[in-house]
C-alpha cells in the first residue's frame, strides 16, 4: 500500500512530524521531489532535527529511505546529512538513491545566487539552494543523471556541454569567473565515489516491494501553493509538490497511491515572496511567530522569520482539492491557546465581489481577506490524547475548519513531539 504525505499550503505545515510518526508502521519512505531547499523539523527520542534531503523516516531501523528520481540530489549534502545523524546516536539509516536522480551541482547554487542578485527587488525569494537552475538544466537536457557518473565518456561529453553554455552566461550576463572543465570533471568523479554505495534501480526495487505487499510512504516537500502549475506562479518552487507527482518522482504506477494525507496548519505561515491573503503584521504577527512551531516560526533551512497569517479556508480547501486529499492531519492547534478570539479567512474579496474559489495569481494579488471570528479556548491542550477531552471551543474550531475544507480531519497534532497527536 502507498500513502502520500503532502502539504496543503505554502510548506511548513508539519509534514516531517507526521511522516516520522507514520514511518513507524511503514517499510519504505520516499522523497520524490525538491532538494535541500526546504527542511522538515522533527522532534523524537534522539533529539530535535532539521532534515533537508533525507526522508523523515530515517529514525527507525526497520525502514528503507529512498531518494527518488524526482529529487534534486546534492550528493555531499546527502552524505553529510547521513553522517550528522550517526554522530548524534541515530543508527545508520538504510538509504537508496535512484540511478535516475539528477545531480544538483555547485554551479547551480552559484547561478541561483547570481540571478537573485541580478533581479534585486524583483527576485523570487529563493533559498539560493540551486533548485531553479537545477530543474531548468534537467528540462534543457543538460542535467547530469546519477547513472552517467559511471560512464567516463558520457560524463566527459556532458561536462563539456555544460561549460559551453554556462560560461557564456557567466561571462556576458553575470560577469563572474568561468567554470573550469577539468575541475568540474574531478567533482563528478568525487561525487561518483560518494554516491556509489547507495545507487539502485529504485523503480524496479519499488515494483518488487509492491508485489510483496510492503507499506510505502511518499513524502512531499513544500505544499500545494508552491506547485509550478497549480500554485501562486511565479512565486513557486521548480518541481511539482503534488501527491500525483509522487508516482512520477518515485517511479510507481499512479493507481498504487491509495491514501493522500494532506497536512494543514491551524494558522498560516509562509517563507519567501508571493501573495498571502490572510497575512498579519506587527505585534500580532510577532506574538504568533514567537509561540508557533517549536521555538518559533523560522525557516528550517534559512532561519528566515516566516510570514504569519490566520487560517485561510479558501487556500486550504483548494490545496486539499488539488492534492486529492483523502484525509487531513491538522497541526499546531496547541499554539492558538493564548487567543480570546481566533480570526479565520473564509472568502476573498476581489474587485468588490466575494469568492470562495482560489484564483490565479493575477487576481490573487488584488484579494482582500473576508474574516469571521471564532471563540478561543484559552488553555494549554498539549497533554490531551482523546478528542472528546479537548475544550469545546477547540473542537468547534476543528469542526468548523473540517466543514470549510470538506475533507475529514483524522489527526490533530497538539505539540511538537512524536506522540503529541490525537487520532480521531
Amino acid at each position: 500500500m502507498v500513502r502520500a504525505i503532502v502539504g496543503a499550503n505554502w510548506g511548513d505545515e508539519g509534514k516531517g512530524k507526521i511522516t516520522d510518526m507514520l514511518a513507524k508502521g511503514s517499510d519504505i519512505i520516499i522523497r520524490f521531489q525538491g532538494g535541500s531547499n526546504a527542511g522538515h523539523t522533527i522532534i523524537n527520542d534522539y533529539g530535535k532535527f532539521a532534515l533537508h534531503l533525507l526522508p523523515s523516516g530515517v529514525f527507525y531501523d526497520h525502514t528503507t529511505s529512498v531518494i527518488g528520481n524526482g529529487v534534486a540530489l546534492n550528493i555531499p549534502y546527502l552524505v553529510e546529512e547521513i553522517q550528522s545523524l550517526v554522530e548524534r546516536g541515530v543508527p545508520k539509516p538504510h538509504v537508496l538513491v535512484s540511478d535516475r536522480a539528477q545531480l544538483l551541482m555547485p554551479y547551480h547554487i552559484l547561478f541561483d545566487t547570481y540571478e537573485e542578485a541580478r533581479l534585486a527587488g524583483k527576485s523570487f525569494g529563493s533559498t539560493k539552494s540551486g533548485i531553479a537552475p537545477f530543474y531548468s538544466d534537467k528540462y534543457a537536457k543538460i542535467g547530469i543523471q546519477v547513472s552517467e557518473l559511471f560512464d567516463d565518456a558520457v560524463i566527459k561529453e556532458k561536462v563539456h556541454r555544460v561549460c559551453e553554455t554556462k560560461n557564456i552566461l557567466l561571462e556576458h550576463l553575470y560577469h563572474k569567473p568561468l567554470l573550469d572543465e577539468a575541475e568540474l570533471l574531478e567533482t563528478c568523479r568525487q561525487y561518483r565515489d560518494m554516491v556509489e554505495p547507495y545507487v539502485c534501480d529504485v523503480s524496479s526495487y519499488l515494483h518488487d516491494a509492491l508485489k510483496e505487499g510492503k507499506t510505502i510512504l511518499l513524502e512531499g516537500q513544500l505544499g500545494s501553493l508552491k506547485d509550478p502549475d497549480h500554485g501562486i506562479y511565479p512565486m513557486v518552487t521548480s518541481s511539482s509538490t503534488l501527491a500525483a507527482y509522487g508516482a512520477i518522482g518515485a517511479g510507481i504506477p499512479p493507481y498504487e497511491i491509495k491514501d493522500i494525507i494532506t497536512v494543514v496548519k491551524a494558522y498560516s505561515s509562509a517563507v519567501g515572496a508571493g501573495a498571502f491573503v490572510s497575512e498579519i503584521f506587527g505585534d500580532e504577527a510577532d506574538e504568533l511567530r514567537r509561540r508557533g512551531g517549536d521555538g518559533g516560526e523560522f525557516g528550517a533551512t534559512t532561519g528566515r522569520p516566516r510570514r504569519m497569517g490566520w487560517f485561510d479556508a479558501v487556500a486550504s480547501r483548494y490545496g486539499c482539492r488539488i492534492q486529492g486529499a483523502t484525509e487531513v492531519a491538522f497541526t499546531v492547534v496547541d499554539v492558538l491557546g493564548y487567543l480570546d478570539e481566533i480570526p479565520v479567512c473564509v472568502g476573498y474579496e476581489i474587485d468588490g465581489k466575494v469568492s470562495k474559489d482560489f484564483p490565479t495569481t493575477v487576481k490573487l494579488e488584488k484579494a482582500k481577506p473576508v474574516l469571521t471570528t471564532l471563540p478561543g479556548w484559552k488553555c494549554d491542550i498539549r497533554k490531551i490524547r482523546k478528542y472528546e477531552d479537548l475544550p469545546k471551543n477547540c473542537r468547534n474550531y476543528i469542526e468548523f475548519i473540517e466543514k470549510e475544507i470538506g475533507v475529514p480531519i483524522t489527526m490533530v497534532s497538539n505539540g511538537p513531539g512524536r506522540d503529541d497527536i490525537i487520532m480521531r
